[in-house]
């Protein structure tokens, strides 16, 4: 598949009081686990808008051309940097994403040619969690360079009526992707120590997935 992954990791961090990319879950930096799932799915895997270097990282990192502008910047640099139709977009603290998911989720995108696809959950849209082609970069620099930052608002622009949206628990419970995690779980966001320390039991109390085919 013409496709690649970026891990979006420019982010602020306030409420985790450090650089999120660097915090360990379960002995290894949220940084990656999400490349993992990458490697996982036979994609290029690189990041975007990494603050502070992660030990024992060997991922090629690339800087935002609209640095502290939100996710809005780290998906402007992956759009403009990738090499691939297809742009699979995750951010930095979502460790619970099943691989199984993301591989279905880029199956899809492929067939229907939208130019974003993107998860909803419980009726709210996911687009940290999300694949996109490249003719939506022009509309999200000019976001950026008008200073509006919304994602969804950047997206539903410049996807011009070519936009994807799919309720995620429930085409989970048509069984399209194995699972061993519940929809709503696998997109918590670790972005408090706390909320680190929960994604640690659930990944503790869940059976290695096998990998998916593409």
């Amino acid at each position: 598949m013409n496709a690649e992954g970026w891990v979006l990791a420019g982010g602020r961090s306030l409420r985790m009081g450090q650089d999120k990319a660097g915090v360990a879950l379960a002995g290894r930096p949220l940084l990656e686990h999400m490349l993992s799932k990458l490697l996982t799915l036979g994609l290029r895997a690189r990041v975007a808008g990494l603050r502070e270097p992660v030990v024992k990282s060997s991922a090629e990192v690339l800087s935002d051309a609209h640095p502290d502008c939100g996710p809005l910047s780290g998906m402007e640099t992956a759009l403009a940097r990738s090499e691939a139709a297809l742009v699979l977009v995750l951010g930095v603290d979502l460790p619970l994403l099943e691989t199984e998911f993301l591989a279905w989720m880029l199956r899809r995108a492929s067939t229907t040619g939208a130019v974003a696809t993107i998860p909803r959950l419980l009726g709210e849209p996911q687009p940290l969690c999300a694949v996109y082609r490249r003719e939506l970069l022009p509309g999200i620099t000019a976001a950026l360079e008008t200073g509006d930052y919304k994602v969804m608002r950047a997206v539903e622009r410049g996807a011009a009526g070519r936009l994807d949206c799919f309720d995620a628990e429930r085409v989970a419970a048509t069984g399209a992707w194995r699972t061993a995690v519940a929809t709503h779980q696998q997109f918590m966001n670790c972005n408090t120590p706390a909320e680190v320390r929960i994604a640690e039991k659930l990944l503790a109390s869940t059976p290695t997935p096998m990998s998916p085919m593409l």
